[in-house]
């Protein structure tokens, strides 16, 4: 599958990895890579490690290693738009940075379960349909998600559970 998004994940992903940032591709670009299918992506969402609090700790200080992963971003071509969303945007696409360490508490995701991918230079994580269900469910729990993206989680959930 021919997924532009993805090829703008791995120039990022190889670009943090020369930073010793192994990133985790989330959100539909991620569940398109491991379903096949086209989720029509507005954004490419990444997990990065950070503090597991996530929210609650002020946003300059969630994510480890920040200001290596804003030279990267910036280095790229991205303008920084939003700290409290940890997003960049280029020619129009969204590039939102998440935390990785509060899958465990969000999701019930080990960390150590999820699978280290490599394609040409670019290392990263990607999470499987199982745990991708996982995500989608407990998004799904959360009252700002419901509000935002209903519709969009419950067709990613029936679809999860069909093919799991």
């Amino acid at each position: 599958m021919q997924n532009e998004k993805f090829s703008i994940f791995l120039t990022i992903a190889k670009q943090l990895n020369q930073k010793e940032i192994t990133p985790l591709l989330m959100g539909s670009v991620g569940l398109e890579i491991v379903t096949g299918k086209n989720w029509d992506t507005q954004d490419l969402d990444i997990h990065v490690p950070g503090d597991k609090r996530g929210w609650e700790i002020p946003p300059e200080q969630a994510i480890y290693d920040w200001d290596k992963i804003m030279k990267a971003m910036l280095s790229l071509g991205y303008s920084f738009v939003d700290l409290h969303e940890h997003e960049f945007e280029k020619d129009g696409l969204a590039v939102g940075f998440g935390i990785m360490d509060t899958l465990p508490d969000f999701a019930g995701i080990s960390l150590e379960d999820v699978e280290l991918h490599q394609q040409g230079d670019a290392t990263y994580y990607l999470l499987t349909p199982e745990q991708y269900l996982k995500i989608y469910e407990a998004s799904f729990k959360d009252s700002y998600r419901a509000n935002k993206n209903n519709q969009k989680d419950k067709k990613k959930i029936a679809y999860l559970r069909d093919l799991i």
